[in-house]
């Protein structure tokens, strides 16, 4: 059987507003990306009566074997959208866990994406909304990653509008689970996307945005606050700004120049952090 080669971006939350809460689930808005660090997934038609599912790469210590690819799977085949097929996958994990940068959600949108170009899952769009709904909240946002825009009542706004951002993407040797994060939120933020536009995405009007998770990070991880005040001395930054409920915090940039120069800059003063230069895509 073809194996096909699946490149699994990792979504980046340029900006992140906490505005309420609907029985245990907040209520958010955010402005998002993609970025050209992705994990790689191999995968191919196998005979038998299960999925493989194998993890490998750096970032691939101690995941669940109850995962969100695991879970999909389960999905699909407890409706039988895959028609008693089974594959074999294999995930090479280059983005960090634990991150906010959604990388076990992307990993199940990217192979959702992928059933649904070549024809082999056929779903309406109830369909797909409710199926992404029971893998994750993020989910839905990386079936055809573009730019978007998540309104408050879960609506998402997609653009195709490169904003030509360089980043660099640092994280310390620890990750924030989202569920200890979003339990300390304690106010809210008045809606700022319902109305999504275009424009939202010009570097002037992000640079003036927040994450409303960052406080509540950064007071349980002094260290956060530390590395994100130290980018912030780095030249020609547009902004800093910690992405999804941490642990990863990235600058952006004009230029690529700019970017080589702070990813340097970085390096010298935290070696034994992960950190990567990257673009918006």
């Amino acid at each position: 059987m073809k194996v096909f080669k699946i490149k699994s971006h990792a979504k980046i939350n340029l900006a992140l507003n906490i505005i309420g809460k609907k029985f245990r689930l907040h209520k958010i808005e955010s402005i998002i990306c993609f970025i050209n660090l992705y994990d790689l997934i191999y995968i191919k038609q196998i005979s038998g009566n299960s999925h493989k599912i194998i993890f490998k790469g750096k970032f691939s210590k101690n995941i669940s074997k109850k995962n969100t690819v695991s879970t999909l799977f389960d999905l699909l085949d407890k409706k039988n959208f895959l028609n008693d097929k089974k594959f074999k996958v294999v995930i090479i994990k280059n983005i960090p866990q634990q991150a906010g940068m959604g990388g076990g959600s992307m990993n199940a949108a990217s192979l959702i994406d992928f059933f649904l170009k070549s024809k082999t899952l056929r779903l309406k769009n109830k369909e797909l909304i409710k199926l992404t709904s029971q893998i994750g909240s993020d989910v839905i946002l990386g079936i055809k990653p573009a730019n978007s825009i998540l309104s408050s009542n879960g609506k998402i706004k997609k653009f195709n509008k490169n904003i030509n951002l360089y980043t660099l993407v640092v994280k310390p040797n620890f990750g924030c689970t989202t569920k200890a994060i979003y339990s300390k939120v304690k106010s809210f933020s008045k809606s700022k996307f319902s109305y999504p536009k275009k424009t939202m995405f010009n570097k002037e009007y992000l640079k003036n945005l927040d994450n409303d998770l960052e406080n509540i990070a950064f007071k349980k991880y002094p260290k956060l606050k530390k590395i994100k005040s130290y980018l912030l001395t780095t030249q020609n930054n547009i902004f800093v700004r910690m992405s999804g409920s941490g642990s990863s915090i990235v600058a952006y940039f004009n230029s690529k120049r700019a970017c080589d120069k702070a990813y340097k800059k970085y390096k010298m003063k935290f070696n034994s952090h992960w950190y990567i230069k990257s673009k918006t895509i």
